[in-house]
């Protein structure tokens, strides 16, 4: 299930170092000019053994003349409309202006879940300054300081206790496939030569696909759950409300599906912005496939189809145990050949190894190669077991977990898929105390 939190305020008050904060990493561009976050940046935070997506926001504006004020204006508005839950974002040194009421207004039309956030906080002074913003009339309120994380514990409390238990997930016999990738690839034409039928409007304009669409795919012997989602764009491009909205739910498709069918254009190559949603998809650990599509405007005298996957792999690594297909949906070349390696993906992310056969296999590689010494730290694992998760995860029982570097983790991950078949699944590798 996807929630998903929008961070929304005026212009700098702290939204994007408040994101950085949240999703761990530093993403957001900070700036103390005003008005510097431009679009929205979207990332997933971690708390209390749940997760959930965040959305920054540009600071909100409503009667400015200002053209790209006016389009964050319109971006606010929808991550309003579409976010389970949003925290407001105030600022304690400025206390309570024009903008924050007329936010405030906006906020309690909407009926949405509101956290008040008062943002640099960071003395006793300031924190009775904070109690100013209960005038605005919400329900709770937190004082924090987004530059040295006080208070965003309790905040992070808040937000996960609203987001809703749900029950143990039964996997489906019927997986669901989403297919994603940047404006124009060819992705609502896929869905078209698939099910037999112009079910998604076709154009040469990007962003035509307002929505994520489901269609259920039962034919030549195949069940399956097809999800069309909007095109992503670089974040930089996106000014249109409607690539917002569109963005928002092609995330939520992510989040919907087991396998995710990237498409690239042949003739582009792979962009930063395809490699930006590639790792959007192992983050969130689906499966997936890349469609090379438009293969047949490809000159094969320059570039052989083998030539072109080392050097889309060369560029996802340490992860490029990834198939890949070449395909020209147009045409129809290979369009069957896509449904029939999700379903062997599918497969590859359900498979589970006996803990037997497991332990036999790579104790004798790790006897083959130990992990380095740390500190002069001898590391010894003693056992390994497949654990329940979503996609393939392993725990690796030892003496001192905490001494075992990224490079050793990516050879036990090398050494899982040259013996078992996980083909374009993310696996995930934890250490522990024997």
């Amino acid at each position: 299930m996807s929630f998903t939190v929008a961070i929304v305020g005026r212009p700098n008050v702290g939204k994007s170092t408040l994101f950085n904060r949240l999703i761990g990493e530093r993403k957001a561009i900070i700036d103390d000019i005003s008005g510097v976050t431009r679009d929205r940046i979207y990332g997933e935070s971690h708390w209390g053994g749940k997760s959930f997506n965040v959305i920054d926001t540009g600071g909100y504006v409503p009667h400015s003349d200002d053209v790209f004020e006016k389009a964050i204006k319109e971006q606010v508005e929808i991550a309003i409309s579409e976010a389970d839950l949003l925290i407001f974002l105030v600022d304690v040194t400025t206390g309570i202006t024009d903008l924050d009421d007329q936010m405030a207004k906006l906020l309690r039309r909407s009926e949405k879940k509101v956290l008040l956030t008062v943002n640099k906080v960071d003395n006793a002074q300031r924190q009775y300054e904070a109690n100013e913003f209960y005038s605005l009339g919400f329900d709770q309120m937190f004082f924090i300081s987004s530059i040295n994380g006080s208070g965003t514990g309790e905040l992070l409390d808040a937000v996960i206790e609203r987001i809703p238990e749900i029950e143990e997930e039964v996997e489906s016999e019927t997986p669901a496939i989403a297919i994603i990738g940047q404006p124009n690839v060819g992705k609502s034409s896929l869905i078209n030569v698939l099910v037999g039928e112009e079910r998604n409007i076709v154009t040469e304009i990007a962003g035509t696909t307002r929505d994520s669409i489901h269609t259920h795919f039962k034919k030549f012997h195949k069940d399956l759950l097809l999800i069309d989602t909007a095109g992503l764009r670089k974040k930089a491009k996106v000014f249109e409300n409607l690539e917002f909205y569109s963005t928002i739910r092609a995330i939520k498709a992510i989040d919907d599906a087991d396998i995710c069918l990237l498409l690239i254009d042949a003739t582009q190559g792979i962009t930063s912005q395809d490699l930006n949603i590639f790792r959007l998809v192992v983050r969130k650990k689906r499966g997936i496939i890349l469609v090379v599509n438009k293969w047949d405007l490809i000159e094969k005298e320059t570039m052989s189809a083998k030539e072109y996957e080392e050097e889309i792999k060369s560029k996802l690594a340490p992860f490029n145990d990834v198939p890949v297909i070449f395909s020209s949906v147009k045409d129809k070349q290979r369009v069957l050949k896509i449904l029939d390696v999700a379903l062997d993906v599918a497969e590859n992310k359900r498979r589970k190894i006996p803990t037997s056969k497991l332990n036999d296999i790579m104790l004798k590689e790790i006897e083959k190669y130990h992990p380095p010494a740390y500190k002069g730290k001898m590391v010894k694992i003693k056992f390994v077991t497949q654990i329940p998760a979503r996609s393939p995860a392993f725990a690796f029982f030892c003496n001192h977990p905490k001494y075992i570097r990224e490079a050793y983790r990516n050879y036990l991950i090398n050494k899982l898929r040259s013996y078992f078949n996980f083909s374009g699944v993310p696996i995930s590798v934890y250490f522990r105390n024997k």
